[in-house]
């Protein structure tokens, strides 16, 4: 489980995060909403020891996250950030061997080629191994990155808009990963991302967050609601249900 307890941070004396007091449990795919500016991707930033808060406390099964050594929490908690372009000439393969180095420490075994060809097979990029990144499509290059964190092959995994910039169709791809990761492989996985049905559809629970707090927290027949969708994003939401699925429509 991942704790978060009292958790605040100001830039210029401006509160991006507010006392958010929350508790991730282990298992499935936790998706945090809201609109811009809400500290989503502050909030996990500092869960992935990205940013440290100004007060509060972050812990990971009960190991606090701000002084546990970096090399242990890299064995157990997995980043990709939003910004996770890179301008280094690398294959495939070569992005993916990088989530080994909390293992390896850069100098890779047989072992780390056993976990290296097993996300590559997972994420469906074992043709593409020796390609190199900018030869790729957007969805292929996203699904390369993830492949790094899972070949990392930590409990928990950390998700900053790995939607982002992508058409419906590789977004649905990568929901799909992330959905089988969680359940096939046991990840505990927690996503910021926009789409407010992509995260109904596909994730276990929903984190609603505005101005910095937790407005609310459960799963998605909780937090699909009309009034409380609304009142969160400024702006009329109307929740339907279609087919066994809950829309939020705007």
């Amino acid at each position: 489980m991942i704790g978060i307890d009292e958790v605040s941070l100001s830039y210029d004396g401006v509160g991006v995060l507010r006392e958010v007091t929350l508790n991730l449990p282990k298992g499935g795919v936790t998706a945090i909403i809201g609109p811009n500016g809400a500290g989503k991707s502050t909030l996990l930033s500092i869960i992935g020891r990205l940013l440290r808060a100004d007060g509060g406390r972050v812990t990971l099964d009960g190991m606090d996250l701000a002084t546990a050594p970096g090399p242990v929490v890299a064995r157990r908690l997995a980043v990709l950030r939003q910004d996770n372009h890179t301008t280094a000439r690398l294959t495939v393969r070569d992005l993916v061997g990088f989530g080994r180095y909390p293992h390896s420490r850069g100098r890779l075994t047989a072992e780390d080629g056993v976990h290296i060809n097993r996300a590559l097979d997972y994420l469906g990029l074992s043709d593409l191994a020796d390609r190199f990144l900018d030869q790729l499509s957007g969805g292929q290059r996203q699904r390369a990155h993830i492949a790094m964190i899972l070949a990392q092959d930590t409990d928990y995994i950390l998700l900053d808009e790995p939607l982002n910039n992508l058409d419906i169709r590789h977004a649905v791809a990568i929901m799909a990963l992330i959905r089988r990761a969680a359940g096939e492989l046991g990840k505990t996985i927690a996503v910021v991302m926009h789409d407010i049905n992509m995260a109904a559809a596909c994730c276990d629970r929903i984190v609603v967050m505005k101005e910095g707090q937790v407005t609310a927290h459960g799963t998605p027949a909780e937090i699909m609601t009309g009034p409380l969708l609304s009142a969160v994003y400024e702006t009329p939401i109307e929740v339907v249900a279609l087919h066994d699925r809950l829309l939020a429509l705007y």
